[in-house]
């Protein structure tokens, strides 16, 4: 019964009590499966979308702008046109409630319990395309044609596209005022917008754009934006930009045709004039513009599509700038939704390249057991594996046997800080890396010898400092020629080459 208003604004409070219980409950289910992680998120939010429209209606409820909620009020005080009259009303009102059930005397009542579970379990519906592979990589192949088929893009592979898409900063800024750029940018926009839609359905796309759009503001009218430095005070001379040459100091055709055909055919472009022709042409299409104003110029002198004088001069400066600042701007949310994306990007790569690597029917295969995979991981991770030792998981992911745990000390973890901090497991394992190739690479670099003296050394500074005192130690016993080299005199006396040397010297010998 939602006749009165009163009772619609009853209605849509218990509406929206009963979806943010829902929402609670649905929360403290940990999805198994990314698969069922995404359907929550989108449970979650066309359950936030009906509370939020629900609530508009209310508050244009409590407004009351046309005051039917106030003469409902009234009504049911009593009040009346002749008067009060309480009896009235509230006879009036048992007899609406009677003709109700009159009618509907079968009426089902809701279990609210039974609407809630059928509506935990439910799966909305999610558009994905095959190469999407439900959410896991993006699907960028329309996008990349449209950027190797157009004058801005290069010939590339769609692998390196996948690199180049997310970077418009490093494309020259001077093909970037085209029209087909700013299609290709607006298309690659809706359809990151689209992705993340779908991914993230909980996210609040609205701010986050709002605040793209307020730091974008400010580093723009300081000339940060990256890409476009400085790009408000170039545009903001309008001459500098669109005029080029200065048809002040040209006083005929010949002089102005000096100046080169490319620079002719650049001016030209700048204002919207025909760029084709022989260098006399050029220049003599553009001395017209010396004297003569642009609106008043012959049409035939403009190039197909542009609309003459409208495009140029003063008047159109500030459009130019508009246009650059919505394609600024283009990158900027392309460019947060590509870092919000990065780990979307990372996947689609590394499928890509794994794909060049594989057969159609290895490819085919992949994907029935990656599908097969998903629908058996919820099942499995929905079995509680009894661990009650906390046993280290073998590679099928069980537990290993008790006795196997206890021969080989798998429950001790050593780490070796010379092979890079690595960890073995057991003492077994750990008696046996030391003639390994991880610990003798490290040895190496360390330029120690990798001898059974530095057996059960796993830290670095011990390593050297044992190996300093090894050095000191083969010191001594190191053959030293001053002190044990001899020599004998013509009487027959045995020195050493220091003893002999000295007495030699002083001519005692």
């Amino acid at each position: 019964m939602s006749s009165t208003l009163l009772e619609q604004t009853r209605a849509a409070h218990e509406e929206v009590e009963r979806l943010e219980r829902l929402i609670v409950k649905d929360f403290m289910n940990e999805p198994p499966s990314s698969k069922d992680r995404l359907y929550q998120g989108h449970r979650v939010r066309q359950m936030i979308d009906t509370i939020t429209s629900t609530t508009e209606k209310l508050i244009d409820i409590y407004e009351d702008k046309d005051n039917a909620r106030k003469d409902e009020i009234a009504a049911l005080g009593g009040q009346t046109a002749t008067g009060t009259n309480v009896f009235s009303a509230f006879y009036d009102r048992l007899k609406e409630i009677r003709e109700y059930h009159r009618k509907h005397p079968v009426a089902r009542v809701v279990d609210a319990n039974e609407e809630e579970e059928a509506l935990l379990k439910e799966e909305p519906q999610i558009e994905f395309s095959g190469e999407e592979a439900f959410g896991r990589y993006l699907d960028l192949h329309e996008l990349y044609n449209q950027y190797i088929n157009s004058k801005f893009g290069e010939p590339i592979e769609y692998s390196a596209y996948l690199d180049a898409f997310s970077q418009p900063q490093k494309i020259p800024r001077k093909l970037k005022s085209a029209r087909q750029y700013k299609e290709y940018m607006e298309n690659l926009l809706a359809y990151l917008i689209y992705f993340f839609q779908r991914t993230e359905p909980l996210q609040d796309l609205d701010r986050i754009f709002l605040k793209v759009e307020t730091e974008f503001e400010e580093q723009w009218a300081d000339g940060k934006v990256k890409g476009w430095e400085n790009e408000k005070q170039e545009n903001g001379h309008v001459q500098d930009q669109l005029t080029m040459i200065d048809l002040d100091y040209y006083s005929t055709v010949e002089e102005l045709m000096e100046v080169g055909p490319e620079k002719l055919k650049e001016a030209l472009a700048s204002l919207g004039l025909k760029t084709g022709g022989t260098v006399q042409q050029r220049a003599e299409r553009l001395f017209l513009t010396k004297d003569t104003p642009l609106e008043k110029l012959d049409k035939k002198h403009f190039a197909k599509g542009s609309r003459g004088a409208e495009q140029n001069g003063v008047a159109a400066a500030p459009q130019q700038v508009d246009n650059l600042k919505e394609i600024a701007l283009l990158e900027a949310k392309t460019k947060k939704l590509c870092d919000l994306l990065t780990e979307a990007i990372e996947r689609t790569k590394d499928n890509i390249m794994k794909k060049q690597a594989l057969t159609y029917e290895e490819i085919e295969a992949e994907r029935e057991e990656e599908e097969t995979q998903a629908d058996t991981e919820s099942d499995d991770d929905e079995q509680q594996i009894y661990n009650p030792l906390k046993l280290p998981m073998g590679w099928d992911g069980k537990p290993i046997p008790y006795w196997l745990y206890k021969l080989h000390g798998l429950g001790q973890e050593f780490k070796c800080e010379i092979c890079g901090n690595y960890s073995y497991w057991g003492r077994r394992a750990f008696e046996r890396h030391f003639k390994e190739w991880r610990h003798q690479h490290g040895m190496r670099c360390l330029g120690i010898p990798n001898t059974k003296n530095f057996n059960e050394i796993t830290s670095i500074e011990e390593a050297k400092e044992l190996w300093k005192r090894i050095q000191a130690r083969q010191g001594v016993n190191k053959w030293r020629p001053d002190l044990e080299e001899e020599y004998e005199d013509r009487e027959g006396n045995i020195y050493n080459k220091k003893t002999y040397t000295d007495l030699q010297r002083q001519g005692l010998i």
